[in-house]
């Protein structure tokens, strides 16, 4: 049973002042003297209080020091009254717990509903050691795929996986004829917003951790690579091929065989964002429309 400890002093002269210390979970032993409020526990944590982005700006009068978990983007806050901002709290690169082990295969139930386009069981490779990221542990086909490619050319949906539109949750399959889902498509996105993590695929169907690559991290691996053309992303260790697209007006499929698009997690402006883009003669980070519908290559720290 949790026990409730509190201390009071009181002070009168004008009225009543009250210097309290309280203990929580203290097994009948007192508050540390230094410490208004000490919890013990060895089951639980402090949970402080989640807000969207929208919530946390919405208080009114925040006190200096004031902290919240931004939901939005899951970063820590704190009010600095001095600068009148909500300042992120920046994490440190030390983890809980063993980090992920890189280059095991990782399989996935995949069922269908408001990420995954149908059910489908899939078993992906991992690998770590790229140029231009060497710590950051990759997939090594694409989100959705039975398995990697078979050729730089590979024109099959069971190489290619799923499609998704910038910042928006639901994947797309192609078969060459139907969509799946067959739902209204979305030809128009305008939101200022990059990709937020509960609307990532990667995290939402490989677990926490895994997300889509940031643009600078898409940037310093073609870059340190030094793709000109697709062979180069298809010559890499995350075997990157033509999956093709799906076009921004309609959902229906073009270039699979030819060209390949990556999203990256970071947008352009409200309507446009960054993406890999590589074919014949070209591979780099170009700005596209946030309803086209591309292809997900997941990764995470480790």
């Amino acid at each position: 049973m949790k026990k409730i400890f509190t201390f009071l002093s009181l002070f009168i002269l004008t009225g009543i002042s009250v210097f309290a210390q309280v203990g929580i979970n203290l097994d009948n032993s007192t508050p540390d003297a230094s410490a208004m409020l000490d919890i013990k526990s060895t089951s639980k944590g402090l949970l402080l209080p989640r807000m969207t982005q929208e919530q946390i700006l919405a208080i009114q009068n925040p006190a200096n020091g004031l902290m919240a978990f931004c939901t939005s983007n899951s970063k820590l806050y704190t009010y600095v009254s001095a600068s009148g901002q909500w300042k992120e709290i920046q994490y440190g690169p030390g983890i809980l717990g063993q980090p992920f082990p890189c280059g095991i295969d990782l399989t996935i139930n995949h069922i269908a509903g408001a990420v995954a386009p149908v059910n489908k069981t899939v078993t992906y490779g991992t690998t770590t050691g790229i140029p231009g990221e060497l710590t950051k542990c990759w997939i090594t086909s694409n989100l959705g795929a039975s398995h990697q490619a078979t050729a730089l050319d590979d024109a099959t949906e069971a190489s290619a996986g799923w499609y998704w539109q910038f910042n928006h949750k639901q994947g797309y399959k192609h078969d060459g004829t139907t969509l799946t889902p067959n739902t209204t498509w979305i030809n128009s996105i305008s939101e200022n917003s990059d990709w937020i993590t509960t609307n990532d695929p990667c995290a939402l169907e490989l677990g926490t951790g895994w997300r889509i690559p940031t643009y600078l991290e898409w940037y310093n691996v073609d870059n340190s690579g030094n793709w000109t053309t697709y062979n180069g992303p298809w010559g890499s260790g995350l075997k990157l091929h033509d999956a093709g697209y799906l076009h921004y007006n309609d959902g229906s499929l073009y270039q699979r065989g030819s060209d390949g698009y990556y999203w990256s997690s970071k947008q352009f402006d409200a309507t446009n964002t960054w993406d890999l883009g590589f074919g014949i003669g070209f591979s780099y980070m170009s700005s596209s429309f946030k309803s086209y519908g591309f292809s997900a290559r997941c990764i995470r720290d480790f």
